[in-house]
C-alpha cells in the first residue's frame, strides 16, 4: 500500500503539461496556486509569458526574502559508493582512485571551509554505509560544529531513526535528490544498489522532516528523464506536500542538471537555459516563501541573471572532490561550472545589489 508523498504522486501521475494561455493567465494572476495552476505554468503556452512571470517571482523574492543570498558550500567526506548510477562519477563502476577522508582530515578540510566566512556547509558521501557509517556521520558533525553554524546532509537514504540519530549529532538539514520521479526512467539509471528502491528514497525526505530536521531541500537531476517537465513538477509537489503537513521544516528546491563527468552517459534530453528559466519561476509562484538553490553546476554568467529571478541560496568555492579544499582531492564527482571563490561570490553579489550571508541561523 502506497503511503506518504507516494500517494500524492499516484493522484498526479496523469497531469497535462498541455494548457491554454487562458489558464497560463488564470494561473499568473492568482495569489495561491494550485498543482493544476503550476503544471500551466511549466506548460509549452507559458513560454510566451515568462517576462511577467520573471516580473512576479522577483517581486514575491523580494517581499518574502529581501535582496539577500545564503552561501555555503558542500564538503565531500567519501567518494566510495556500492551503487552503479549511470550517470554519476562516483558510480562503482568507475575505475578512479578512491578517497575517505579520516577525521582529522576532516577537520583540516573544515577548518579551510572555515577560514574563507562561511558558516553554512553541505556534507556528502558516497552510498557506502559500512565505511561512511552512521558513527563515522555523527563523530564528522561533531568535528565540525565548533566551526560552522549549520550542518547539511546529502548522504545516502535514511529511515526516520537514522536522521533523528544525526540530527541530535548536530546535522540540522538534510538534501535528497530524488534524481528523477518517472519510476521507470528511475529504474534504467539505477540497475544496482541499494539507491535502487525508488519509494524508499522516495519517503527519505518525509522521514528526516519527522525526525526533527529544521531543513529539507529536494531536487530532480534534470536531463535524467526525457519529460523535463514531469520531473520539474513532481519535485515542487513533493516540496508543497511537504510545506503543507510540516509547517516547522523549511522546505527548499534544487535545479540541478547534469553536468560532464568520469562516465560517457548522455542526457536524454537538453534542459536549456530557457526551460531552466521556466521552471525557477513557476516554482517561485508556487512556493513563494520556499527557499530556491542555484549551484555551481551553473555557469557564473548565468547564476549573476537568474540572481533576481526566485534564487536565495548559492554555493561557492566548490571542489566536487574528497579532500577538495586542502588540495589533496583528485576525481570530482562532476564538473562544475562556475568555480568563483567566496570573496569572488562576495563582491560579485554586491555588484548586483545583493547582500551575501555567511550565516542566517546557529543552534542553541
Amino acid at each position: 500500500m502506497l503511503t506518504g508523498f507516494a500517494q500524492e504522486y499516484r493522484r498526479y501521475q496523469s497531469i497535462s503539461f498541455q494548457a491554454t494561455k487562458e489558464q497560463v493567465e488564470q494561473a499568473l494572476h492568482k495569489s495561491q496556486l494550485t498543482p493544476d495552476d503550476f503544471a500551466a505554468l511549466l506548460s509549452p503556452a507559458a513560454e510566451a509569458y515568462l517576462e511577467a512571470l520573471a516580473q512576479k517571482a522577483h517581486q514575491l523574492t523580494v517581499q518574502h526574502f529581501g535582496r539577500t543570498i545564503l552561501l555555503y558550500t558542500p564538503l565531500y567526506l567519501s567518494d566510495y559508493c556500492s551503487n552503479r548510477c549511470l550517470y554519476c562519477g562516483f558510480s562503482s563502476q568507475q575505475l578512479i582512485p578512491r578517497h575517505h577522508l579520516q577525521l582529522d582530515q576532516v577537520e583540516a578540510e573544515g577548518k579551510a571551509i572555515a577560514a574563507s566566512g562561511l558558516r553554512h556547509i553541505l556534507l556528502l558521501t558516497g552510498d557506502a554505509p559500512k565505511l561512511a557509517s552512521l558513527d563515522y556521520l555523527a563523530d564528522c558533525l561533531r568535528i565540525l560544529r565548533p566551526h560552522f553554524a549549520s550542518l547539511a546532509l546529502e548522504i545516502y537514504a535514511l529511515d526516520t531513526e537514522g536522521y533523528r540519530r544525526l540530527a541530535l549529532a548536530g546535522a540540522d538539514q538534510m538534501t535528497m535528490y530524488q534524481e528523477t520521479y518517472n519510476p521507470v526512467r528511475y529504474a534504467e539509471v539505477h540497475p544496482s544498489g541499494p539507491k535502487r528502491d525508488y519509494h524508499f528514497r522516495l519517503a527519505a525526505p518525509e522521514a528526516a522532516c519527522q525526525a526533527g530536521m529544521r531543513g529539507v531541500n529536494l531536487g530532480a537531476l534534470l536531463g535524467l528523464s526525457a519529460d523535463w517537465r514531469s520531473d520539474a513538477f513532481f519535485t515542487a509537489l513533493h516540496a508543497h506536500y511537504l510545506v503543507q503537513r510540516y509547517p516547522e521544516v523549511d522546505i527548499s528546491l534544487s535545479f540541478p542538471r547534469l553536468r560532464p563527468h568520469g562516465g560517457t552517459f548522455q542526457a536524454a534530453v537538453d534542459v536549456s537555459d530557457r526551460n531552466l528559466v521556466q521552471f525557477i519561476l513557476a516554482s517561485r509562484l508556487f512556493l513563494p516563501r520556499s527557499g530556491l538553490t542555484l549551484s555551481t553546476r551553473e555557469s557564473a554568467n548565468l547564476r549573476n541573471h537568474l540572481l533576481p529571478l526566485g534564487i536565495t541560496k548559492m554555493s561557492a568555492g566548490v571542489s566536487t572532490a574528497v579532500g577538495g579544499h586542502t588540495g589533496e582531492g583528485e576525481s570530482g564527482q562532476f564538473e562544475i561550472a562556475d568555480r568563483r571563490s567566496v570573496a569572488e561570490m562576495c563582491s560579485s553579489l554586491r555588484e548586483h545589489g545583493y547582500q551575501p550571508v555567511m550565516k542566517d541561523w546557529e543552534p542553541l
